[in-house]
């Protein structure tokens, strides 16, 4: 099983000129709302309109348009609050975010700082070492997104599309608790992942409908325990964001470039300046954005168009109730119920149609453990090779199953199931009617294996010799006799005839 280190995780150590260093991570994760409509107003979401035709008068900042709750956008976001074990907050607020962007009509973001719908919660990070960490949620507020800004249409122009202004997004803030670039990807694809099952984001990062903005900073050793012991944020250094990451690649790169930049300044004597970079990828570089605001330069206060939010208990309840299997849930259930290894189980449950797939062969075949290794090491190989999603697999759960049936009767040895799912999933057909069109079905008539055996043995006498001496070459005759029956025979058959007949 994993173990689980929730207060003293093991940081990630940089080696500077002068001191070893830690690193020390908080992310805010922005996740669009899977919705239909707009947090404020009836526009739809749907990604890739022409550009400002998503948007309604509220969107566009019009004079006198008051913005309207979407009760479902309020109800996707407690269904994560809940999929994050976090608390629900039953009374929560919005406030306004003053700064002008070219891309925010209103000229403020309607947000929640002071009383957001989701408190504390807690995500299970797996890393890749067998060990397991417990990252702290402190928040989750709902808010707007900003539109977007297009710089490279035209040599003197930017276009602003306002097609995503209003979107609903779910802003998740981590305590600082992740201690690597390797953690930090895994906290943010676990988050992805979670969402998914919960389908409350799609997860898309490569649209920006899961991005995160990325807290660094470092430390000497000894100074983050000082911190989770006091609370104090002044035993860890001074932070810089790393604004509006959307890879877990770049998400590593970049927290690895900026540790070293900071350990390289402070080693010199210099001090960080706490402010908001970009990363580069073609560089492998961060930059600097702006010096970073603090909350009062924002101008927040409550938005004088919105009454406060007040939830009831039994809709938090009912919500609740209806919440699908979690992937930790179902990890541990596959490997309770169909015997499957750590890592099968985490393979099977990383993704949610997987894990349908996976049962739905199971359900046909009845045995848990080949259809993990035939799901695993078969169908997800082929269909990496052939770049196509699970969804898109031409070989459909009943028909897997069925070929794990013919293996599980004794029909079909395990080689000949490799051709008959190759067979299956370039031509498609039934799996047994295929075996008995084809005659794939396996030798089990030991009469005519031994038939086979001794037709072998006799044309190779010195071979024969050989193997009493040494039985390990026994296999060499196992061989010549599943060629010569076209992989048709039982192989365990087989060698206990051969066995049998060298006298070994």
């Amino acid at each position: 099983m994993l173990d689980l280190t929730y207060a003293t995780p093991k940081p990630k150590v940089i080696a500077g000129a002068k001191h070893d260093w830690e690193l020390v991570i908080g992310m805010e994760v922005h996740a669009q709302v899977s919705s239909n409509a707009k947090l404020f107003s009836g526009a739809s979401t749907r990604f890739g309109a022409e550009p400002n035709s998503n948007v309604a008068f509220v969107d566009a900042g019009m004079p006198g348009m008051l913005p309207v709750i979407n009760d479902y956008c309020v109800a996707q976001a407690v269904r994560t609050g809940l999929g994050l074990k976090a608390e629900i907050h039953l009374t929560s607020a919005f406030d306004r975010k003053n700064y002008f962007y070219p891309d925010l009509p209103q000229g403020y973001q309607i947000s929640q700082l002071y009383h957001p719908i989701v408190g504390e919660g807690e995500v299970l990070v797996e890393l890749g070492d067998g060990t397991a960490r417990m990252v702290r949620i402190e928040r989750i507020h709902l808010e707007q997104d900003a539109g977007k800004s297009i710089h490279d249409m035209d040599p003197a122009l930017s276009f602003v599309d306002l097609n995503r202004t209003g979107v609903a997004l779910m802003e998740i803030v981590s305590r600082p608790d992740i201690r690597g670039p390797e953690e930090a990807a895994a906290y943010v694809a676990k988050l992805r992942q979670i969402m998914l099952y919960l389908g409350t984001c799609d997860g898309n990062m490569q649209n920006g409908n899961l991005r995160a903005d990325v807290n660094v900073s470092v430390c000497l050793p000894g100074a983050y325990e000082k911190f989770r012991e006091t609370g104090d944020f002044g035993h860890l250094g001074t932070r810089c964001e790393i604004k509006n990451m959307n890879s877990m690649r770049f998400i590593q790169a970049a927290i690895e470039f900026e540790a070293r930049r900071q350990i390289a300044i402070l080693e010199a004597g210099g001090a960080i300046t706490q402010e908001t970079r970009l990363y580069d990828p073609d560089k492998g570089e961060t930059r600097s954005m702006r010096s970073k605001e603090e909350a009062h330069d924002y101008r927040y206060f409550p938005d004088p168009d919105l009454l406060p939010l007040v939830i009831e208990q039994a809709w938090v309840d009912e919500i609740k109730a209806a919440l699908p299997e979690l992937p930790d849930a179902k990890k541990a259930r596959f490997i309770a119920a169909y015997g499957l290894s750590e890592y099968d189980a985490s393979v099977l449950t990383a993704d949610l149609d997987a894990a349908h797939y996976f049962e739905a062969v199971v359900a046909a075949a009845g045995d848990g453990k080949l259809a993990a290794n035939w799901v695993i090491n078969e169908l997800f190989g082929r269909l990496k090779k052939q770049e196509q999603a699970i969804t898109d697999s031409p070989v459909s759960p009943a028909q897997l199953g069925a070929i794990i049936r013919l293996i599980i009767s004794g029909d079909i040895s395990g080689k000949i199931a490799k051709d008959l799912f190759e067979i299956v999933f370039t031509e498609g057909g039934e799996p047994a009617q295929i075996v008995a069109a084809r005659g794939m079905k396996q030798v089990t008539d030991t009469g005519a294996i031994e038939a086979a055996v001794d037709e072998i043995i006799a044309a190779n006498p010195d071979q024969v010799e050989k193997a009493k001496a040494n039985p390990k070459l026994a296999g060499w005759f196992v061989g010549q006799v599943m060629k010569a029956t076209g992989g048709k025979a039982n192989p365990a058959a087989v060698n206990e005839i051969v066995s049998a007949k060298l006298g070994i």
